[in-house]
């Protein structure tokens, strides 16, 4: 692959140690099957912030120099050779999940869990720069009917839409246990799917606010409020439907099966630090519950979905909170640690 002679800022893991630096690197250039995209906006994800902390997952799975971001929208502004759509001039929204299209799961139609699946902005350089190369068939063709800030965040959207859609919704009672911004998205993506109820629980006031704002019906702060007590009592004693765990904390898993009905269903999209012990006869296997464990989108079947659901009204504009130029990376970053947001926009 030819090598440009252009550069460009970017923000990147340069060392092994906590923290990220802004970087002067070559412009992307397209191979065979390949585009470049001029990156508009990009979204700041939790996986960033294991990154720029540089906790143990990311020792064991970053290996430095690596450009970071992975939520991105941008205009197509090369095209490889082979590449014959999306072309030069479309606006396109990143899948970030670069599936090797050979393995049984490829080839069984489920290619968001390959068995050697990579990742942009943290297997191969993402997003966080002026432009980002990707395979041409991990482009969504979007046109300018969606808002930019909108488009750039439609991964953890399609996160949402999948833990969502995972199970049928209508007129069911649904707890959505932690309030990031999939949590926050989840809400509204709920109430179209036609659940009847759709509680959320969170320990931050700053994001039970928002999910106020996108209409939950129940807020349950966790600090304060025995979770599956009150969600048992919204519910007649029985508990809720639908459980879309979020939080991946150890206590919020808890809540949402002690929630949950018998014979009810469990989405769990949330990751744990590490192990936890959970009540498997008593709060699972009793009670003949049915656990989901959901990762990334449906390709691309979640991505028509969440495109259709913004074209019928989804607004998810209040959970974009904050906005920053990249040269205020860490100021972003350290308000994403606070708690103290939504969904935070870096423009390069």
């Amino acid at each position: 692959m030819k090598t440009s002679t252009q550069t460009m800022r970017a923000l990147a893991k340069v060392r092994d140690a906590p923290g990220l630096a802004l970087a002067t690197v070559p412009v992307p250039t397209a191979g065979p099957g390949e585009i470049v995209i001029k990156v508009e906006a990009t979204g700041i994800c939790g996986t960033d912030l294991h990154i720029f902390n540089w906790d143990p997952w990311a020792r064991g799975r970053v290996h430095p120099p690596r450009v970071l971001g992975h939520e991105f929208c941008g205009t197509v502004v090369e095209a490889g050779p082979g590449v014959r759509v999306p072309q030069v001039g479309e606006f396109v929204v990143g899948e970030c999940h670069l599936a090797c299209g050979h393995c049984h799961l490829c080839l069984g139609g489920q290619p968001h869990i390959c068995e050697s699946l990579e990742i942009i902005g943290v297997d191969r350089d993402g997003a966080f720069a002026g432009c980002v190369r990707l395979p041409a068939g991990n482009a969504w063709r979007l046109g300018r009917s969606i808002p930019v800030e909108v488009a750039a965040v439609m991964d953890p959207l399609g996160n949402a839409v999948h833990a969502a859609h995972s199970t049928d919704l209508t007129t069911r009672t649904v707890a959505i246990i932690g309030c990031g911004p999939i949590g926050l998205f989840a809400i509204p993506v709920c109430k179209m799917a036609g659940a009847a109820l759709v509680a959320a629980t969170d320990v931050s006031e700053f994001r039970l606010d928002l999910a106020r704002r996108m209409g939950a019906d129940l807020v349950i702060d966790a600090r304060r409020d025995d979770v599956a007590a009150r969600l048992r009592a919204a519910t007649g004693g029985v508990g809720v439907d639908v459980v879309l765990e979020m939080s991946g904390n150890p206590r919020g898993i808890t809540d949402g099966l002690r929630a949950v009905r018998n014979g009810g269903w469990v989405s769990l999209l949330g990751l744990p630090t590490g192990r936890l012990e959970v009540d498997l006869a008593n709060d699972v296997v009793l009670k003949a519950v049915h656990l989901a464990g959901i990762f990334g989108r449906r390709l691309w079947q979640t991505w028509e979905q969440m495109t259709r659901l913004l074209r019928m009204g989804l607004d998810i504009t209040p959970v974009i909170t904050h906005r920053f130029p990249l040269d205020r990376f860490e100021e972003a970053f350290a308000l994403l640690q606070s708690g103290q947001s939504g969904k935070i926009i870096l423009v390069p």
